[in-house]
């Protein structure tokens, strides 16, 4: 898809697939770095696709100046469109932040920008040790 189909979706239809992205590349890195049990694999995945832990990673990301003007732009259109109910174990503020980052992902995969992807799932994991 192109940039501008793109820019005429929902961000929540961007952070939908995003979403997916992201649990995904969390997986890969998981299920790569060690054999374990599935229990296990499901509990340290849980730790990196929460709010909290998102919230954080764009919030390095941003004071890192890992991101573009674009994809800048991308996020903060994800993390302030409307109908973005919190769950209770969530503030809204790290709600909404991990929302655009999920936006963000959604964009880039959908444009294609796979070495984009890894790039900022990389510079995530640098960032949040």
């Amino acid at each position: 898809m192109t940039k501008d189909e793109l820019r005429q979706y929902s961000p929540l239809t961007l952070a939908f697939i995003g979403d997916a992205v992201y649990e995904q590349l969390v997986r890969d890195e998981l299920v790569i770095s060690a054999n374990m049990p599935v229990r296990k694999l499901h509990s340290l995945t849980v730790q990196k696709v929460c709010a909290e832990y998102q919230a954080a990673a764009i919030r390095a990301l941003i004071e890192a100046g890992a991101l573009t003007e674009e994809e800048q732009d991308i996020f903060r259109r994800g993390r302030n469109a409307g109908g973005v109910t919190p769950p209770k174990h969530s503030s809204a503020a790290d709600y909404r932040a991990a929302t655009g980052l999920e936006t963000l992902f959604g964009f880039l995969h959908l444009t294609g920008q796979s070495g984009r992807i890894e790039e900022i799932y990389k510079r995530i994991n640098e960032l949040m040790g």
